[in-house]
């Protein structure tokens, strides 16, 4: 098959998704999972007293059950009950898929607590060995690849010499993530010297997926390296592997690569192919980490050619899925953000200085015997107090500016719980309304104006949109280029949400009509679309520079893509929407689209108020 043959027979034999993942599994001395389902072991446990105690049973539960809070669930008990029988190999087992279940959780912190108690109930060279290798993949996660490489690099020592086939996968395994440690550290011959051997140890254990996941690797060091025929030999050989596999999630991330090589030949056409082929892939198969790189990919190479309007298309679909998969929780716990930190700082530094004065006061009092040195004590003092009150009218002056900006950016009860405990808690919303609006041509209107005009322009409008938005009580989230994102019914719930943007949203078109109309701006001639979308999101602060309050979930999503499916001057909102107003304004009708998940939504464009269509009949 030739290559080009090869790279469109995946796009026409996608049918089911097998993806590989390495599991490191227990000792052959636990028992083996029996031959009734694991559905029917968990209801039979569950529904059973007598087997409540039963360690093999809890352990069959723990080691096959995926779904991560039943793993945590029932690794919980066996720990607990086989510390009361005194039975360690249990207790290791227990510890250990504790760890796994936090793992797929993302609490990274727990699943390391997890590993090193399990640590400590073995003596056995192969588990603990193991535990190193569990313990490099969650700092590889964690993107820690300095101590990820430590714990593969300990690993890879216990399995040295190894005397079995089970024992040969776990250094395989060890070598090949200590290679991608290093590869991601961009110590390529390090990376390259553990990928080759891990390579080897594969094809002889015939693991076909291991082995290609190693050619791959070595190309993309190939690539690093400048070696762009060996890099896209390397690549081709691992896609045809993987394709026979079923396994494309490596594929999306080979494609990239091979667009990276492209576009250092300067074969843009070639880089499209390729990256349009990872996207599409990704796509298909929902793989939203590779749908975030390929879209970062497209719009560098369209830019590249000079293709703006379609690389800015490319970079807002980037921003749009990277943040719809921001972990909230996790990046709050490592924020620690402080919005008044500076001035803390200088009221420090005035504690301080207030101190040392007094001690000077001490020594003065101490040392004063006659009514001169008194006379220039109440002169010092007097010239302290009125140090101490100008300091002190900068300090509230400073923090009295730092309260303002901070609720100039975040919404007042956010701001207060900001100050108060250092970082933010994310809230979950059950119902709000995101708006989107946009302003169509914008790309090719800003290409004519200087950036001092785009800017004066561009602030003109989001102004008044801020001024609409508090009229109504609705929270602007954001501006993403020209896109302007709002939502109704947070930070504090209401009933009436999707009512009181849809209103603002009226005022919106109304004010861009106005300002066409009165031709304030020949040259730059806007015209606005709104979509809208209601249900659940997630809201919450992140980042500790720069940071904002922002909004996450599938609702936001689907709102963008009301967005991208209005007209110029319409309200475009979603059937979510639509059967929260639909008794207040009069709406028509106007088909479906297809949104995530391969979920289909009615659309509606909102007409006007009822009231106000009744009123012009009378």
């Amino acid at each position: 098959m030739s290559r080009w043959r090869l790279i469109y027979s995946i796009k026409l034999g996608l049918s089911k998704i097998l993806i590989l993942t390495f599991f490191l599994f227990l000792p052959s001395h636990l028992y083996s999972q029996q031959e009734t389902s694991i559905e029917d072991m968990e209801k039979e446990y569950e529904n059973s007293g007598a087997k409540k105690n039963d360690l093999s049973i809890l352990y069959e539960l723990s080691n096959e059950i995926t779904e991560p809070n039943k793993k945590v669930k029932y690794s919980q008990e066996l720990v607990r009950i086989a510390k009361a029988k005194d039975c360690t190999k249990y207790v290791f087992a227990g510890y250990f898929q504790l760890g796994n279940a936090y793992q797929v959780k993302g609490d990274y912190s727990k699943a390391l607590e997890s590993y090193f108690n399990a640590a400590e109930n073995t003596d056995s060279d192969r588990e603990l060995g193991q535990i190193k290798l569990v313990t490099g993949d969650v700092y590889s996660l964690s993107k820690n690849f300095e101590r990820s490489v430590k714990y593969y690099d300990e690993a890879i020592q216990y399995f040295r010499g190894a005397q079995d086939a089970q024992d040969s996968t776990y250094l395989g395994s060890g070598l090949f993530n200590a290679g991608d440690g290093y590869l991601k550290n961009n110590q390529l011959d390090k990376a390259f010297s553990y990928i080759q051997e891990a390579g080897l140890i594969f094809d002889k254990l015939d693991f076909v997926k291991g082995a290609a996941y190693c050619v791959g690797t070595l190309g993309l060091i190939y690539a690093k390296q400048g070696e762009n025929e060996k890099a896209e030999e390397n690549i081709q050989d691992a896609i045809q592997k993987l394709e026979k596999e079923e396994d494309y999630a490596p594929i999306c991330e080979f494609l990239t690569a091979m667009a990276d090589i492209y576009t250092e030949k300067n074969d843009e056409a070639k880089a499209l192919e390729f990256a349009l082929l990872s996207r599409e892939l990704a796509t298909a198969y929902g793989f939203k980490n590779e749908i975030i790189e390929s879209n970062l990919k497209l719009s560098e190479i369209y830019e590249k050619t000079g293709n703006i309007p379609e690389s800015y298309r490319y970079y807002k679909e980037f921003i749009i899925y990277r943040d719809s998969v921001i972990n909230v929780e996790t990046a709050q716990s490592i924020a620690g953000l402080r919005a008044d930190y500076e001035v803390d700082q200088k009221q420090a530094e005035f504690d301080l200085l207030n101190e040392k004065q007094k001690n000077q006061q001490l020594v003065l009092i101490s040392i004063a015997v006659a009514l001169f040195l008194l006379g220039l004590l109440a002169f010092g003092l007097y010239r302290r107090n009125r140090f101490i009150n100008k300091t002190s009218a900068i300090i509230e002056k400073e923090r009295n500016r730092s309260d303002r900006l901070l609720l100039n950016i975040l919404p007042e009860e956010t701001a207060k719980e900001l100050k108060k405990n250092g970082k933010v808690k994310a809230q979950k919303f059950a119902s709000v309304t995101v708006l989107f609006a946009d302003f169509k041509r914008f790309t090719l209107v800003a290409e004519k104006l200087t950036p001092e005009r785009l800017i004066k322009t561009v602030d003109y409008y989001f102004s008044q949109f801020d001024r609409i938005m508090d009229k109504h009580g609705v929270e602007k989230i954001k501006t993403i280029g020209d896109s302007y994102m709002a939502a109704s019914g947070l930070p504090f719930p209401s009933h009436d949400h999707a009512s009181r943007i849809l209103k603002a949203a009226f005022e919106m078109t109304e004010f861009v009509q106005e300002t066409k109309d009165k031709a304030l701006f020949d040259d730059a001639d806007f015209e606005v679309r709104i979509g809208l979308n209601s249900g659940p999101v997630v809201a919450g602060v992140v980042g500790i520079k720069k940071f904002a309050y922002d909004i996450w979930g599938d609702t936001v999503n689907i709102a963008a893509r009301m967005e991208s499916h209005s007209e110029i001057g319409r309200i475009n909102i979603s059937e979510n929407t639509y059967e929260l107003i639909k008794h207040e304004f009069h709406c028509e009708y106007r088909g479906e689209v297809e949104v995530k998940n391969q979920r289909i939504l009615k659309m509606y464009y909102v007409n006007a108020v009822k009231e106000n269509i009744d009123k012009k009949a009378v």
